[in-house]
């Protein structure tokens, strides 16, 4: 993998990022903008500290109005954002501890001084320590942490991991936490709250490292405009959907976007339906399901809006013989294609997926069995000359990369990553935190949220908003990214509609699409 891959937020690094994604910054980018502001702006580097510091005091007084505060530190320059915070709270009157976890004679530089400003006094970090707290400062490692913690530092880790009833704010990252990938090696701390500073990191939105630092909140600590360097990695901001071509007086059905949907077998009849009908809700102005022969009755009944083009199939099973069929159509309208939605698994229908992969001279979404017909083949996706975007979980993508899907989660940047690089694809890589791949090394992340979405079917509706989004002719990020926004506002409107997120199905998803389209973006 290149560097790019192993920490997307270094300097330098493929073409800016869009205006519609909020960068999101790596360790060794904030390194180098921490260097400029202080060497070449002249920017006291004690007061990025002070600033960094009382930000995250008041984030801390904001959770808890009352009660002991525990600031849990460090030797580096993390403990020293930590030690300001315990002073500006002792300031303002609260009962504050610090506890040192480490050699005090290790603190150095502005966290040296800022120890020394403290007026009471440091204890060495013990677990007993945290009894009756209020809240805990983890203040331990910084954005520049990376691997497994060890030693004191580790001790101070596990006690707080440990201490399931005592919130923690965490200074920039969660200790444990790589701020650039959101890896998680070993221990780690879990916040109820992030106070990052200057910019959100990735590891603060990316899963695993997402589900340890709560809600982020970014401090501003005085870093001039114009820092140095291109982020690759961004979050993806509600206005990405603000360019999306709208139906106008002049529209007709064609010039809103074609979107054919190959897929269906017995049993599996709803998966290409729900496509089909995300496609349409998405703003597509023609849509043609292409289907088993056997079950066409299926679909002209359910789909009243959606052409229906029967094709051979056996036993219901899609075969390759109907590869001519749905290509004649493509050539014909134009558009989109989706691949792979109830497919199944037989082998007849897995060759199918891949013909049609191989020779759709349109944009190209593959998804569910589609993807599972090229486990192990994820480099012929590379020889496709239109856009390919794919829609993979971690089960779809760990089989075409050929490893675990609990591997592949633990390391979930790195591997989508590696999947865009070698399939010269957009890779979707879903989950609370999906992510979009580019092969140039771009990745922009959903903020997530929508726990509605936890249900099957879901998945369908993405890849039709997908295709509906390539079929109105977007740039393929842009379009993947844009429909991965749709259907994360469409999963929070479909809550609010049913009452609770644990009775969204599917179909409430794609009756908010609407609704999701028309919220004017921020």
């Amino acid at each position: 993998m290149s560097r790019l891959c192993d920490d997307p937020g270094r300097p330098g690094g493929p073409e800016p990022l869009p205006d519609w994604l909020e960068p999101l910054y790596g360790a060794e980018q904030m390194r180098a903008i921490d260097r400029w502001a202080i060497d070449e702006r002249r920017v006291p580097s004690l007061d990025l500290m002070e600033r960094a510091g009382a930000g995250l005091a008041r984030v801390a007084a904001d959770l808890v109005g009352e009660g002991p505060v525990v600031a849990v530190c460090g030797a580096g320059n993390n403990g020293g954002d930590g030690f300001v915070a315990a002073r500006v709270l002792h300031e303002a009157g609260r009962d504050v501890r610090v506890l040192l976890a480490g050699d005090p004679a290790k603190v150095s530089g502005d966290a040296a001084e800022n120890l020394r400003r403290l007026t009471f006094p440091v204890q060495q970090f013990a677990p007993e320590a945290l009894d009756g707290a209020a809240l805990a400062i983890d203040a331990l490692l910084g954005t520049g942490f990376a691997g497994e913690v060890r030693g004191a530092v580790g001790e101070a880790v596990r006690a707080l991991a440990a201490a399931d009833a005592l919130p923690v704010v965490a200074a920039d990252v969660p200790s444990g936490v790589d701020a650039s990938t959101g890896e998680v090696a070993g221990p780690a701390v879990r916040a109820v709250a992030t106070a990052t500073f200057h910019a959100a990191k990735p590891g603060l939105w990316v899963a695993p490292g997402k589900a340890y630092a709560g809600a982020v909140q970014v401090i501003e600590i005085g870093i001039p405009e114009g820092a140095p360097g291109t982020p690759a990695i961004g979050l993806i901001e509600e206005r990405a959907t603000a360019t999306v071509p709208r139906r106008a007086a002049g529209s007709t059905k064609f010039s809103s976007g074609h979107v054919l949907v190959c897929g269906g077998a017995t049993g599996l009849t709803g998966a290409p339906s729900m496509a089909a009908e995300a496609a349409m809700r998405a703003g597509a102005g023609y849509v043609t399901a292409c289907i088993p022969a056997s079950l066409n009755l299926v679909f002209e009944i359910r789909l009243l809006e959606v052409m229906s083009l029967p094709l051979p199939d056996e036993g219901g099973a899609l075969t390759p013989e109907g590869a001519d069929t749905v290509l004649d159509e493509a050539h014909r309208r134009g558009g989109a294609l989706i691949v792979g939605p109830g497919f199944g698994r037989a082998e007849p229908s897995a060759a199918l997926a891949r013909d049609l992969v191989a020779r759709a001279p349109v944009p190209l979404v593959l998804d569910a069995d589609g993807l599972n017909a090229h486990a192990g083949r994820l480099e012929t996706l590379a020889a496709r000359e239109a856009a390919t975007v794919i829609t993979p979980h971690a089960g779809e993508l760990g089989r075409l990369l050929e490893i675990d899907s609990h591997a592949l989660d633990e390391r979930r940047l790195h591997h989508v990553h590696e999947a865009a690089r070698r399939s010269g694809a957009v890779v979707v890589l879903k989950g609370d935190d999906t992510l979009v791949a580019a092969p140039d090394g771009r990745v922009a992340v959903s903020r997530g949220g929508a726990g509605a979405l936890a249900t099957a079917g879901t998945g369908d509706v993405l890849s039709g908003v997908v295709a509906a989004m390539l079929a109105k002719e977007l740039e393929p990020f842009h379009a993947a990214a844009a429909a991965v926004e749709l259907h994360r506002r469409a999963g929070i409107e479909a809550a609010h509609a049913v009452g609770a997120a644990e009775g969204v199905i599917a179909s409430d998803v794609i009756a908010a699409l609407p609704a999701a389209m028309a919220q004017r973006p921020r």
